[in-house]
C-alpha cells in the first residue's frame, strides 16, 4: 500500500542557531497588518530565520526581487550547514501550548499523488474549502524556484480514538528532543521529539492500518486539509508540471512528488475552530448593506434580528440572521454577494482577518467595513467533505492568527 502521509528526510537548524529567532509565524498571517512583519523583522535581526525563506503575504506587492533573495538565503542556510537534516527517516512530535491549549502534530511528507483540491474528488487527501485559482500562479512562481521548503499547512485526521498522536505523546522522555522554545510575537511555546528507527517504522504501519480502515469506512477519505490548502494546491501544481518530464521510475522517489506537513487530530482539545472575519476595504458601508438586503431578498431568502452575519462600521454594530437558506450557510450566501459586488466596485478589495480586535480596529476607519461571522462545529467537517462538498473559501480558522503553524522544519524539494 501506497502510504499518503509517512516518515521522510527532515531538515531543522543545527544547534547553535537560536531557534527563537528561526520560527516565525505562517505568511499568510497579518495580511493587513505591516507593522506586525516590521516588528518581526526588528526582532529577527541579522540572525538566521525562516523569515527570510518565506514570503510574508503583506509583502506580494514586491514580486520576483524578494523571491531572489529567498532563493539566496536558502542557498546559503544550506552550504552554510545552518540547515542539517536531522532526520534521516522519521517524523517530529510537535508540542505546542498556546492560549487554547497543549495541540499535539505529527510532522512527516504527504504524498502528493494521494492529494486533490478539485470539488468532488475521490482522493485520500482532500481540501476542505474552495481553492481560488487565481491565487495558484504566483505561489508557484515562488515554489518553482525553490530549493527548501518550510511548511505552515497542517492536515487533520479524523481520530476520536486518539490511536496516533497521543499514545506518541506519552512516551516523549523516549524520544530526543529536537527544539524547546518560546515563540516570538505571543506565539506561545514549540517543543519537537525525533521519531525515527523502529518508532517511525511502527508508526509508518500504524497509519498504513488507519488508512485502510478509513478507505473502507469512509468513501476512499482519510486526511483533510485544515490549514494551508493553497499552499498545498500549489505543492501539487508544481509536482504535476515536474511529473510530465518524469519517467515512471523517476517519479516514484522525486522529492518534489512529497510536501512537509503536520498533522493533527480533529479532537484535539486545542483545536479550536474560529471564525475567519472580513474587513471591506474603500466602501459605501451603508450602499453595500442595502445591497445584500435586496440580494438576499431577490435570491428568495429573508433576514431577521439575528447574529448570523454582523457588519462593523465606525464604532457601530448591524447585526443580522438569515432565513429560508435551506441549509446553505449564511458565509455562503455572504461571500456570493462579496464576490459579485467586489466585481462591480473595482475599488472595492477584501481581507480575512482573525479575531475581535483586527476587525475593530482596521472598522474604525469610516472607508472600511469589518463584517463578523460565527464559526461552524469541527465535527461537522469530515462528514460534509466525504460527502463530497467544500466548505465556502475563509470558513474557518485553527486558531487565533498568533496560533497558527510557526515555520520549524524545512525539506529540500530538489534532488
Amino acid at each position: 500500500m501506497n502510504l499518503c502521509f509517512k516518515s521522510g528526510e527532515i531538515w531543522l537548524p543545527n544547534k547553535d542557531i537560536e531557534a527563537d529567532k528561526w520560527s516565525v509565524v505562517a505568511c499568510d498571517q497579518y495580511t493587513s497588518q505591516p507593522e506586525y512583519w516590521h516588528t518581526v523583522e526588528n526582532i529577527v535581526g541579522d540572525k538566521p530565520s525562516t523569515l527570510n525563506i518565506i514570503y510574508p503575504e503583506v509583502y506580494l506587492g514586491e514580486g520576483d526581487k524578494r523571491i531572489a533573495k529567498i532563493q539566496e538565503y536558502m542557498k546559503k542556510y544550506i552550504s552554510e550547514n545552518i540547515l542539517q537534516p536531522r532526520i534521516k527517516d522519521g517524523f517530529v512530535l510537535v508540542e505546542r501550548t498556546t492560549s487554547s491549549g497543549k495541540r499535539l502534530g505529527l510532522v512527516g511528507i504527504l504524498d502528493l499523488e494521494s492529494y486533490d483540491f478539485k470539488i468532488g474528488t475521490k482522493a485520500l487527501v482532500r481540501a476542505t474549502e474552495g481553492t481560488i485559482q487565481s491565487r495558484i500562479p504566483p505561489r508557484v512562481h515562488i515554489r518553482e524556484g525553490a530549493i527548501l521548503e518550510s511548511p505552515h499547512i497542517m492536515l487533520l485526521i479524523d481520530d476520536a480514538k486518539r490511536e496516533l498522536i497521543e499514545p506518541l505523546y506519552e512516551r516523549k522522555k523516549e524520544f530526543e528532543l529536537l527544539y524547546d522554545i518560546e515563540l516570538m510575537m505571543n506565539g506561545g511555546t514549540l517543543k519537537g521529539y525525533a521519531i525515527c528507527g523502529e518508532n517511525a517504522q511502527k508508526l509508518n504501519d500504524l497509519i498504513a492500518q488507519m488508512q485502510e480502515d478509513r478507505i473502507q469506512n469512509n468513501d476512499g477519505f482519510f486526511l483533510a486539509v485544515g490549514d494551508g490548502n493553497h499552499s498545498l494546491a500549489t505543492a501539487k501544481t508544481c509536482w504535476n508540471n515536474i511529473k510530465s518530464t518524469l519517467s515512471v521510475e523517476e517519479q516514484e522517489n522525486h522529492p518534489s512528488r512529497y510536501a512537509l506537513v503536520e498533522l493533527v487530530n480533529l479532537h484535539s482539545d486545542a483545536l479550536i475552530f474560529e471564525p475567519i472575519h472580513r474587513v471591506i476595504f474603500n466602501v459605501d458601508s451603508k450602499d453595500m448593506i442595502d445591497k445584500f438586503k435586496k440580494y438576499v431578498k431577490e435570491n428568495g431568502m429573508d433576514y431577521n434580528n439575528g447574529n448570523d452575519i454582523t457588519f462593523v462600521h465606525s464604532g457601530e454594530e448591524f447585526a443580522m440572521g438569515l432565513t429560508g437558506t435551506n441549509g446553505r450557510l449564511p458565509l455562503d450566501v455572504l461571500q456570493k454577494f462579496l464576490d459579485i459586488y467586489i466585481e462591480n466596485n473595482k475599488d472595492v478589495k477584501i481581507d480575512y482577518v482573525h479575531g475581535d480586535s483586527a476587525i475593530k480596529s482596521l472598522a474604525n476607519n469610516t472607508n472600511n467595513c469589518g463584517i463578523k461571522l460565527g464559526s461552524i462545529d469541527k465535527n461537522t467537517l469530515f462528514p460534509a467533505i466525504a460527502a463530497g462538498g467544500v466548505l465556502p473559501r475563509k470558513t474557518f480558522s485553527m486558531g487565533e492568527a498568533y496560533e497558527k503553524r510557526y515555520y520549524m522544519e524545512c525539506r529540500k524539494i530538489v534532488p
